[in-house]
C-alpha cells in the first residue's frame, strides 16, 4: 500500500502527497479495498485555505506512529470539499447530526458501504483541553469494529435513516405559530453576549445566519407567510422583540474590534477571543458576502 495522491487533480490533496499515511482518492476502489481487508474507512475532508485542516496534517498525518495506526486500521480516504462539495454536504450533515456541530478538517468512520457510524472534526494528536487524542479515537473506533460490530451496525444505520429522512423537501403545512417563533427568539436573546456583543465565547465566529434571522424578526418578517397566504390574527409575530438591538450591538462590536480588518477591509473568518479582538488570519467570500447581507439589511432598518 502507498499514498496514492500525488496524482491527484486537487492541490489541496498534493499537498498530503508525502504523508506517511496510504492516503486514496474517494473512488470504488478504496471503498473494495475496504470490504476485502474488513476495516473501516477513515475519511478526512478539508480544504487548501483551512487553518486546523493543516495543523491536524502537521500534528498526525505526518507523525510515523499515528500513520502506521491509520495504515493498520483504516483504508483512508482525503476529500477535497471544494471539489467535492457533495461528499462534504453529505457526511458534514452526518458530523452534526451526531456531534451537534460541524467544521473543518471533517473526520468520519465509515462501513465499507459507505455509512458513517462516528464523526468529528479536528482531534489533537495527544489529550488536549477534555479531547482525546486522534490515536485514543483510531483505537476505540477499531475495538469497536472488531469487538462490538453490531454496535457500530446500529449506529451507521441510525444515522443514514436520519439523512435519508431530511434529504427532501420540507413538505407543506400550516402557518408557523408566533408564539413558538416568539419562545425561540427569547431563547437566542438569553444567550446573547450583553458585553461584547455576539453570542457565546471563544473562538467567536461571526453569526451571520442568526443575525439575518433576527433583522426578519424585527422588522415582522414571517417565514411561513406569502404573498398569497394571510396569517391568522392569533398566530402572528410581533413586529419587535428587542432583536434589533442585539444584532446592532453584534454589528457594532465586529466593525470595531479586531475580527474586521481596519486597513485591507473584510471580516477574518473568526475572532480567537471572545472580544472580537484577536482575528483568526483567514478570510473567506462567503463569510464577507452572508455579513455584507446582514449590514446592508441593518441600514435599511435603520434609515
Amino acid at each position: 500500500m502507498i499514498n496514492r495522491l500525488a496524482t491527484a487533480t486537487s492541490p489541496y490533496l498534493r499537498q498530503h502527497a508525502e504523508n506517511p499515511v496510504h492516503w486514496r482518492e474517494w473512488s470504488d476502489e478504496a471503498f473494495a479495498e475496504a470490504r476485502e481487508r474488513d476495516v473501516p474507512v477513515l475519511l478526512s475532508v478539508g480544504y487548501a485555505a483551512c487553518h486546523w485542516c493543516h495543523v491536524m496534517a502537521h500534528e498526525s498525518f505526518e507523525d510515523p506512529a499515528l500513520a502506521g495506526q491509520m495504515n493498520d486500521g483504516f483504508v483512508c480516504i482525503k476529500v477535497d470539499r471544494e471539489e467535492r462539495p457533495d461528499i462534504d454536504a453529505i457526511y458534514m450533515a452526518a458530523t452534526v447530526a451526531m456531534t451537534g456541530q460541524g467544521g473543518w478538517p471533517m473526520t468520519c468512520f465509515l462501513t465499507p458501504a459507505g455509512e458513517p457510524f462516528y464523526c468529528g472534526t479536528y482531534y489533537p494528536p495527544v489529550p488536549r483541553s477534555g479531547q482525546p487524542g486522534f490515536g485514543q479515537v483510531l483505537a476505540a473506533v477499531s475495538d469497536a469494529w472488531s469487538r462490538r460490530r453490531d454496535e457500530v451496525t446500529a449506529a451507521s444505520q441510525s444515522v443514514t435513516e436520519h439523512l435519508r429522512a431530511n434529504a427532501g423537501p420540507v413538505p407543506p403545512g400550516p402557518a408557523i405559530d408566533g408564539r413558538l417563533v416568539a419562545a425561540a427568539v427569547a431563547s437566542v436573546l438569553d444567550d446573547e453576549d450583553t458585553r461584547a456583543g455576539g453570542f457565546g465565547g471563544a473562538p467567536k465566529f461571526p453569526p451571520s445566519s442568526m443575525l439575518e434571522a433576527l433583522l426578519r424578526v424585527a422588522e415582522g418578517f414571517d417565514g411561513a407567510q406569502t404573498a398569497d397566504t394571510a396569517q391568522p390574527a392569533d398566530t402572528a409575530q410581533p413586529a419587535d422583540t428587542g432583536a434589533r438591538a442585539v444584532v446592532e450591538r453584534a454589528c457594532a462590536a465586529m466593525a470595531r474590534g479586531g475580527i474586521y480588518d481596519q486597513l485591507a477591509g473584510g471580516f477574518a473568518r473568526y475572532a480567537v477571543d471572545a472580544n472580537w479582538v484577536v482575528p483568526h488570519f483567514e478570510k473567506m467570500l462567503y463569510d464577507n458576502a452572508l455579513l455584507l447581507r446582514v449590514y446592508a439589511h441593518l441600514a435599511r432598518l435603520s434609515t
